[in-house]
């Protein structure tokens, strides 16, 4: 929420703590057909998007979220070709996906004016919509996933807002079931899974339903992000058949990325989650 001229802050009530930034301006607000999308910019963050009063994202720090989605699933999977974006409005993940040898990168996200509106305060994240590799779709990703054919992607990406509204849909068995299907066989489905030091039930929620989905095998992986409740967010991976604990070292290629938090020795350490996760997941 707007709680006077010059602050943005979001407040979480059920945990007794908020994040905020500085604001300079509102530079752009607008409802529609799903949620109300605002545009801020800030004094140390660069711009900042809300959707229905929650962050998005901001200028600053949004690199860490967009990297973690999509460099350790990618270097995970054997060899990824066809990709798929649940959600990702933004377009930086899609960005950071199609850095990799990647044969086609299909992009589903409900709300076409989270992109557009990208597209003109955040041109940085969209600078690969237009690669020939990548489809960007605007429709409901739960239908997509179900109409999609059998064995017919390598990696599924949930880049999602949080579990409610549009999005609450994602977050399930049913859906978990139909990413299965729609996964080859070492194929890897990977989804932000919120905070772990505020959301465990939801992300213990997310991993029973994955392995009731038949997922053989779950990881979550931590990072820091500055912006989202607590400082530290997640993503959970699910692989169909898939190992997830071992991953490429291809050095060529991750120069070729010029990651600014992702790197091969990071991506070894996730693989251990820390103990106090263990417990809550055990």
């Amino acid at each position: 929420m707007l709680n006077n001229k010059e602050w943005f802050t979001e407040f979480y009530p059920n945990f007794g703590t908020g994040f905020g930034l500085q604001i300079k301006s509102k530079l752009h607000e607008e409802k529609s057909p799903f949620q109300t999308i605002a545009i801020y910019e800030t004094t140390h963050f660069g711009n900042l998007m809300t959707i229905d009063s929650i962050i998005m994202l901001s200028s600053r720090d949004n690199f860490m979220y967009h990297e973690m989605m999509s460099h350790p699933i990618l270097f995970t999977h054997p060899n990824p070709k066809n990709i798929v974006i649940i959600g990702g409005g933004d377009c930086g993940t899609l960005k950071e996906v199609l850095k990799h040898p990647v044969d086609s990168v299909t992009q589903i996200d409900i709300d076409e004016r989270v992109t557009r509106l990208s597209e003109i305060y955040f041109p940085e994240l969209c600078t690969a919509n237009h690669d020939k590799r990548a489809s960007l779709l605007f429709q409901d990703g739960i239908r997509w996933m179900i109409e999609a054919p059998t064995n017919s992607v390598d990696v599924i990406i949930v880049d999602s807002t949080d579990p409610i509204g549009p999005a609450e849909g994602l977050f399930n068995q049913a859906f978990y079931s139909q990413c299965h299907r729609v996964l080859r066989d070492n194929g890897i489905l990977v989804q932000q899974s919120e905070s772990p030091i505020l959301h465990q039930a939801i992300t213990r929620d997310m991993r029973n339903a994955m392995q009731k989905a038949a997922f053989s095998e779950v990881l979550t992986i931590t990072y820091p992000q500055p912006v989202y409740p607590s400082g530290w967010h997640s993503a959970t991976l699910a692989g169909k058949k898939a190992p997830l604990k071992t991953f490429r070292r291809d050095d060529a290629l991750l120069k070729s990325l010029q990651t600014q938090y992702y790197h091969f020795d990071l991506h070894q350490g996730l693989l251990t989650e820390p103990a106090f996760l263990q417990r809550a997941f055990s």
